[in-house]
């Protein structure tokens, strides 16, 4: 049976082709279209997955839409009743979905839907590994819920209780994530980040927000929220509570923006801690599932694994929307066959292989040099290792790209993490972003102990670990002594964990600087074209795609200054500080 999965229309639009109960490829729309956070139908990555497969439209038994149109619906019109004209009417129609899938996909089999929370809890348990679990999810909202308990085994999954709009973890972290000057839906991660830099001073009055209930249910206190769709996420009254003026995205971050930023981190792990621990009461497995764009705060997962009474953890490695594509999927073939596959997803390489113009051939008609290492991947690999540890910046593109926000070895930027100046010179000349941003180490599965406290494997760079004294690795350190790991095995990927460990023999650290391939404002590349593209722009020193090198020193000067010219790039529009719940 082969089961479509799709994303759209909201955020983070994305495709999974599911085939016999197995995920074989999923992959964001916006890596086709060179569009952040697309949200149109996923008409690219469909055909990409498609063709990865060796599928047509015909083969497909089955689409799975990632929501309910309808529940979405009654909660737009709750909106636009309460803010009239805040969304855009032709989204408001039920049936938008079902008619775009079957007109722009051409698909005229069944479409089955599925919840919102219950595509978040499918992503996460059917790639577990568990035979039951818990499950938690948390986001902003999908339809009405925000906060989901439940359990699965077997026979399926269920949901026993939710926290409805506009009660929601999720959209108090953006509202606080708005009030400091940030994108947001986008740059939550950016006020993790911030956090380890203040003191939690604020807390006190953070608490005032949350209003607990009995069980898993809680109440924002809808004096301090603007929470229609209609500007920004917070009142006036938040403002007078916090006695510190909104940030405007240009404007220095200053102390109080620093300790807002820890004080809003502090509670929301207080807050998630106390939830699951209401979880295991209700639901007492030894497994947690736990999926929703809230599971992306790493710092958080690690704390709340520690500290909470689940014994094993799962977190996939698209938690947000785009992975519930893949989650409605998986889901749709249990309950239409009654079977499903119990493996443990180890490896986030799920995109499709995209096949386009051939780099060397661009190369070859602009007379560009470069040295081809086909069939001598060892030596590739010892060049690269040599670059690095002579403090060159690679952009490294390599086979099918990963499945999710965090770039792990397929379409990276790969640095040497000893010298402090990297990071700087990074965030500064490459990524062009804020400088109190970390940057994350990728390191040998099976040396990871020695370097971080780190118990369990992070494949998919979602925990936040303490770095060991005496590691040596300031440019992935943050400026609270953590790290976000990611830990590499050799059988997921050998081709990576190779270049690690030849680093590692040359240097005596196993260990790489490891960041998105893009610079800011793009998403990751997608193809060894992109790659060269952005290779160019962000003033990377070599590029690695393939079995391909090619090194700065090579390209013509007047390459650097058309980079931009021919990037298959569009500027977002983002509304800075309000959270668009109708797209």
């Amino acid at each position: 049976m082969n089961v479509v999965g799709i994303s759209a229309f909201y955020h983070d639009s994305a495709c999974a082709l599911v085939v016999d109960g197995r995920l074989v490829v999923a992959a964001q729309e916006e890596r086709f279209t060179r569009r952040r956070f697309d949200r149109q139908l996923p008409i690219y990555a469909y055909r990409a997955c498609l063709e990865h497969a060796g599928l047509g439209p015909a083969d497909v038994d089955c689409v799975a839409y990632y929501e309910d149109p309808v529940r979405k619906l009654s909660r737009q019109l709750w909106m636009e009743f309460t803010a009239p004209g805040a969304g855009p009417p032709a989204v408001l129609d039920a049936t938008y979905p079902e008619r775009h899938i079957r007109e722009r996909l051409g698909h005229q089999g069944p479409i089955a839907i599925v919840g919102h929370h219950e595509a978040h809890a499918a992503t996460a348990f059917y790639s577990s590994g568990y035979q039951e679990a818990a499950l938690f999810t948390a986001d902003a909202v999908g339809e009405w819920a925000t906060t989901s308990y439940g359990a699965a085994d077997g026979r399926g999954l269920t949901l026993s209780e939710t926290v409805d709009f506009p009660h929601s973890l999720g959209l108090l972290y953006s509202a606080v994530t708005g009030y400091l000057g940030f994108s947001v839906n986008s740059d939550e991660y950016k006020v993790m980040g911030l956090a380890s830099y203040g003191t939690p001073r604020f807390r006190r009055v953070l608490d005032t927000l949350v209003l607990a209930n009995e069980g898993g249910q809680f109440r924002l206190d809808q004096r301090y929220f603007n929470l229609t769709g209609d500007g920004r996420m917070y009142t006036d009254a938040l403002v007078s509570l916090l006695g510190v003026p909104p940030r405007k995205s240009r404007d220095e971050v200053t102390a109080d923006h620093r300790d807002l930023a820890a004080s809003i981190q502090s509670l929301i792990e207080e807050l998630l801690l106390d939830k699951l621990n209401y979880l295991y009461e209700r639901h007492p497995s030894e497994n947690l599932c736990y999926s929703g764009g809230v599971a992306l705060n790493c710092v958080a997962n690690t704390k709340l694994r520690r500290r909470g009474k689940f014994r094993n953890w799962f977190v996939p490695p698209a938690p947000g929307d785009s992975g519930s594509a893949a989650g409605a999927a998986l889901l749709v073939h249990h309950r239409t066959t009654g079977a499903h596959r119990v493996e443990r997803l180890t490896d986030a390489r799920l995109g499709p292989v995209v096949r386009g113009p051939s780099l060397a051939r661009v190369l070859d008609v602009a007379g560009v040099a470069y040295q081809d290492f086909a069939g001598r991947r060892d030596e590739l690999l010892d060049e690269a290792a040599r670059l690095l540890a002579a403090g060159r910046i690679l952009g490294w593109c390599q086979g099918r790209m990963e499945f999710g926000p965090r770039a792990l070895g397929s379409r990276s930027i790969l640095a040497d993490p000893r010298e402090a100046q990297m990071r700087d010179r990074i965030n500064r000349l490459v990524k062009k972003r804020e400088e109190f941003r970390p940057f994350a180490p990728a390191v040998v599965a099976e040396r990871a102990a020695e370097f971080f406290d780190l118990e369990v494997p992070s494949p998919f760079m979602l925990e936040t670990v303490a770095v060991r004294p005496g590691a040596g690795l300031p440019a992935v350190t943050h400026v609270d002594g953590s790290a976000r790991v990611q830990t590499v095995e050799r059988a997921a990927d050998p081709l990576l964990h190779g270049l690690l460990t030849r680093f590692g023999a040359a240097t005596g650290v196993p260990v790489l600087l490891n960041t998105s391939f893009n610079v800011r404002g793009e998403p990751i590349v997608l193809d060894d074209l992109d790659a060269l593209s952005c290779f160019l722009r962000a003033g990377l020193d070599a590029l690695v795609a393939g079995d391909l090198l090619v090194r700065r020193e090579d390209i013509p000067e007047s390459w650097f200054g058309h980079a931009d010219q021919g990037a298959r790039y569009f500027a977002p529009v983002v509304r800075n500080d309000a959270y668009s719940f109708f797209i």
